[in-house]
């Protein structure tokens, strides 16, 4: 081997060796590159974990505190519930107090009101009214003669038959009934004021105090005027004697369409039974 050749052999081994060297070092870089990456990598897959554990241990937490506020207004709720019916239940039971105030100062019984108040919403459920409402009538109807604790008793017992200026007295029970009771914003006591008012219209007209007619009186004004009468005339007092059952069915058929409104009368006989059983439920005892 010559001489060149010797050298051109010893420097294709530094080149060679070099190459290596580089390649080395190019490699050394690439894995420490890779290996710091890798840390980094792992570093963001552990805080990615943790971020992770910490996000289902808050969505856990929030489940948790949306079932406990849950919970609490549930029982806000049912409690609201309980205070209203409490609200509703002191409500009826006032209207019915007074009610019965009402008529005791004109020697009615208590049981007097209980009947009209059921006879009603016997009317108002073959009427067809919903349910709401026949139940809202029965609640109320007990306040048809509320205005009464205003007329003086010489008015309200006499046993005989009054004056002109008598009457026009007693009259006045149906329109101070009204004022005693327009004011409230609750709907029980506004329709315990249509019917203290409208109780003693005439479907003819003729009745009082503003003398409207048919359809323009309210129908808790007619349903209360057929209860209330078929129960006064009924209905025995200390000062008189209940009138026999023939006589009442008699009137009645004789007031359709003139006091009393024509489909009531006719449900009145349609379902007789039922309102004479009412009856039978709640006689009066006047040794009580």
């Amino acid at each position: 081997m010559s001489l060149t050749e010797d050298k051109l052999l010893e420097q294709l081994e530094s080149f060679v060796n070099n190459d290596i060297a580089h390649f080395k070092e190019l490699t050394q870089k690439v894995i420490r590159n890779y290996t710091k990456k890798s840390k980094r990598l792992d570093k963001i897959v552990k805080q990615s974990d943790t971020q992770q554990k910490q996000l289902i241990t808050l969505h856990k937490e929030l489940d948790e505190y949306k079932n406990h506020l849950e919970d609490k207004v549930e029982d806000s709720l049912k409690e609201i519930k309980d205070l209203n019916r409490e609200i509703e239940d002191t409500q009826r039971e006032v209207i019915f107090t007074m009610g019965a105030i009402g008529e005791s100062r004109s020697k009615e019984t208590g049981n007097h009101v209980k009947r009209v108040a059921e006879y009603s919403h016997l009317f108002a459920v073959k009427y067809g009214m919903s349910e709401e409402e026949c139940e809202l009538l029965k609640q109320c109807s007990p306040m048809h003669d509320i205005g009464k604790v205003a007329i003086p008793d010489a008015i309200l017992n006499k046993p005989g038959r009054f004056t002109d200026e008598e009457f026009k007295a007693m009259q006045k029970h149906a329109e101070l009934g009204y004022e005693m009771l327009k004011h409230s914003n609750r709907t029980i006591m506004w329709a315990a004021s249509i019917v203290a008012y409208e109780h003693h219209e005439k479907y003819n007209g003729k009745g009082y105090p503003r003398g409207i007619a048919g359809e323009d009186i309210h129908i808790y004004g007619r349903i209360t005027a057929i209860a209330d009468v078929f129960d006064a005339l009924g209905s025995d007092r200390v000062y008189k004697k209940g009138w026999s059952d023939d006589k009442i069915f008699n009137l009645i058929k004789e007031e359709r369409g003139e006091h009393f409104d024509p489909k009531l009368v006719d449900i009145f006989f349609e379902h007789l039974n039922d309102f004479l059983k009412i009856r039978d439920s709640y006689k009066d005892n006047f040794e009580e």
